[in-house]
């Protein structure tokens, strides 16, 4: 397992909170079809709140960025996040209603529709009210559920302060060089390389970016370049009960590794493990393992 310093890290996560409503079908539903739902149910979710909890839950101080509506749905995400020891000092409420996620889920995968809702509102007058914590973070974290300039912004200013910044490109959209420069570390899926990076072939973009971007697949594989060769490593799930977060716990589980100076393939495969955990349950924020569950 990874070593583990006597330093809490500081971790600043910059990202979305949202409500996830779940249903749970037979098939994925496509064009002109009616279906019948097995169940329904709500879910606490946001790329940004998935990290914040999973990094809090392995021994991080975690400062949350975010926007939620003045709404029930809001506060019930600051409470959640307060009750998991997130500091939500910069959780900010808007007059945009909390953002929601509808997820369609069968054993063929999912089909997700996003509404962003306040959390569209993160610019940056809410990322410089959190300057003088991000200049202090060990870490900055970050994902794609927030406006383009506002990941670009967050880029200059860890560029500017020289800190380690993490980008999980989810969901898939075309990243800026200068956040490209500015990254520690990126991890995408595979299936989003072009989208991220545009029309290049996927080997010639991580051997562009050794020990940088991390790619991974539904099978909670995950690979890399590392300067002399590609690496491949895969945490087997012996039952996978949701695909959701997994990216999130990944990422969560890769920077905790990664502040505690281990080296780059113990990073991976301590991400992998985290990424299967969160997958052995349908609310994939409960499914979180704590640190001392896993060393």
């Amino acid at each position: 397992m990874i070593k583990v310093t006597q330093k809490h890290p500081l971790i600043v996560v910059v990202g979305s909170s949202s409500i996830d409503f779940v249903l749970e079908t037979s098939k994925i539903p496509q064009a002109n079809d009616t279906i019948l739902a097995s169940e329904s149910k709500s879910f606490l979710g946001g790329k940004g709140a998935n990290q914040a909890i999973a990094t809090a839950r392995l021994g991080a101080n975690v400062y949350l960025v975010s926007c939620v509506g003045m709404d029930p749905y809001g506060q019930q995400v600051i409470r959640n996040l307060d009750d998991e020891g997130v500091n939500v000092a910069f959780i900010n409420e808007t007059d945009e209603p909390t953002g929601t996620a509808y997820v369609t889920t069968s054993a063929e995968g999912n089909a997700i529709v996003v509404i962003p809702g306040a959390n569209y509102k993160l610019g940056k007058r809410y990322i410089d009210e959190a300057d003088r914590f991000i200049q202090s973070a060990d870490l900055v974290l970050m994902q794609m559920e927030i406006p383009a300039e506002t990941i670009n912004y967050v880029a200059q200013k860890c560029k500017k302060y020289s800190k380690k910044l993490g980008v999980y490109a989810a969901p898939a959209a075309q990243l800026s060089q200068e956040v490209v420069d500015a990254a520690t570390f990126i991890v995408a899926k595979n299936h989003d390389v072009k989208n991220v990076f545009g029309d290049v072939p996927v080997e010639s973009i991580m051997k562009s970016l050794p020990n940088k971007l991390f790619l991974r697949d539904d099978a909670n594989s995950t690979s890399y370049y590392d300067g002399a060769e590609m690496k491949y490593f895969r945490e087997n799930p012996s039952e996978m009960v949701n695909k959701m977060g997994m990216g999130d716990a990944f990422t969560s589980g890769f920077a905790i590794a990664l502040l505690h100076q281990n080296n780059i393939e113990d990073c991976v495969k301590f991400g992998n493990k985290i990424a299967l955990r969160a997958a052995s349950q349908l609310d994939s924020q409960k499914g979180l393992p704590y640190l001392k569950e896993i060393k």
